[in-house]
């Protein structure tokens, strides 16, 4: 009899995560919607955009994934009372195929020729080899992962 009912809880534990997580989706820039971090309206900025979610289900958007960092690793100024573990998905635009991917998956390209809405920019993409080309075509100095972001490497696109 426990046995079952640990069995039960388990996948009834299983259906609601996976049933979240499929609900983890990008939304779309409203056209009222402004970067938090540089006050651009992000709806102008399609092929950049970025977007943090949150577990109350709101939605922050960026024109960019330097204004997404810059707003994620100082939670505590943009966003008083919310946590890291408020957070329920981050996505970015991949540049070449222009699509919202994981930003916490993400391959960052820093260094490039290639400016965003907000001038030098992590230029993000979901595939690793995506990355490889860009920064072999487009002069980049490096590859980074999002764990790898920090305010210094920010610091070095302004």
């Amino acid at each position: 009899m426990k046995r079952r009912v640990l069995s039960a809880l388990f996948c009834l534990f299983t259906v609601t995560c996976l049933s979240f997580a499929a609900d983890l989706k990008p939304r779309k820039a409203g056209p009222n919607d402004k970067c938090p971090v540089c006050g651009m309206f992000v709806a102008k900025y399609p092929d950049f955009a970025a977007q943090v979610q949150f577990r109350d289900g709101s939605t922050v958007h960026f024109d960019g994934a330097k204004d997404m960092f810059t707003y994620y690793l100082n939670l505590s100024r943009y966003a008083p009372g919310k946590k890291p573990a408020d957070i329920t998905a981050v996505f970015v635009t991949s540049y070449y195929d222009v699509k919202m991917v994981d930003g916490r998956t993400a391959f960052y390209v820093q260094g490039s020729d290639v400016n965003g809405p907000m001038g030098r920019e992590l230029i993000p993409f979901g595939r690793e080899s995506e990355a490889r080309g860009f920064l072999r075509d487009h002069r980049g100095k490096s590859i980074i992962r999002f764990r790898d972001v920090t305010p210094a490497v920010l610091r070095l696109l302004d």
